[in-house]
């Protein structure tokens, strides 16, 4: 079999090996999908009308804050997953399987894109779940073409791999399940700072250079723009831009500490 033939068959191998895993553990998959459900059953119900009459400037109006916050709930929903990740990446490193694989005649990239692979069908799986929540509680999207929703699932797709990549680098970091737990938590936190739940110019105008110019940002607006029809502008763009950038440098940082002979 040819080089390629053999990282393919590899790299297949590790991605059911991970599904196979996801699937016999689901506590943590389910414990960080809940959280972005919480977030926008809270919101929608509680704040809900708060938020549409402050962002609007007029009346009280659920369903325009529906559908403004389910763009950022999804891109939170994919950070959340990258969280996984980086645990179970960890968890292969300390518990010796990565010792027993470096003995045995497989591809040694297989591993990382085994782990990649399977986190963005889970990120994409659970996306699908919180979106069908979504659906339930009123979000419509009505005046997308089937171009624009194309484009949105392949934003999806290429910010779920950028994240992954990165998760994976921290998981090899981190000496512990728990230490991955919390080197990941950014992917958490930034959606929570960005124009996920109020627009960037209504935050206080010190903050706002931080909340616009961060990854989570324009991705949300170029997301919200494909689904709503709201302008993209150049968000569309650096949206790309972001991703290819923390994909690369998540890639490279994975590979290089992956590659490195254990001491």
């Amino acid at each position: 079999m040819s080089s390629l033939s053999l990282a393919v068959r590899d790299s297949s191998t590790m991605l059911r090996r991970n599904l196979l895993h996801a699937r016999r553990y689901p506590s943590l998959t389910l414990n960080l999908l809940l959280t972005p459900i919480m977030l926008l059953l809270l919101f929608v119900y509680i704040f809900g009308d708060v938020m549409s009459a402050g962002i609007g400037g007029g009346g009280a109006d659920r369903s325009e804050y529906i559908a403004y916050i389910v763009p950022g709930i999804l891109l939170m929903t994919i950070g959340g997953t990258t969280v996984g990740t980086a645990v179970s990446v960890s968890n292969d490193m300390t518990e010796g399987i990565i010792a027993r694989f470096r003995t045995m005649a497989i591809h040694r990239g297989s591993v990382l894109v085994g782990h990649v692979v399977g986190s963005v069908l889970q990120s994409i799986m659970s996306v699908v779940l919180v979106g069908a929540v979504a659906l339930a509680i009123g979000f419509r999207s009505t005046d997308a073409t089937a171009l624009e929703w194309l484009a949105a699932f392949g934003l999806l797709v290429l910010f779920a791999m950028a994240l992954t990549w990165v998760a994976v680098g921290m998981g090899l970091i981190s000496p512990n399940a728990e230490a991955a737990s919390n080197n990941a938590m950014p992917m958490i936190l930034l959606p929570l700072l960005s124009s996920a739940f109020i627009p960037v110019d209504t935050m206080p105008g010190w903050f706002q250079p931080f909340a616009e110019y961060q990854p989570f940002s324009p991705a949300i607006e170029t997301l919200r723009g494909l689904l709503l029809g709201s302008e993209i502008g150049n968000n569309g763009w650096l949206t790309i831009a972001w991703c290819l950038g923390l994909a690369v440098l998540g890639y490279f940082w994975s590979t290089s500490k992956f590659n490195r002979d254990p001491k």
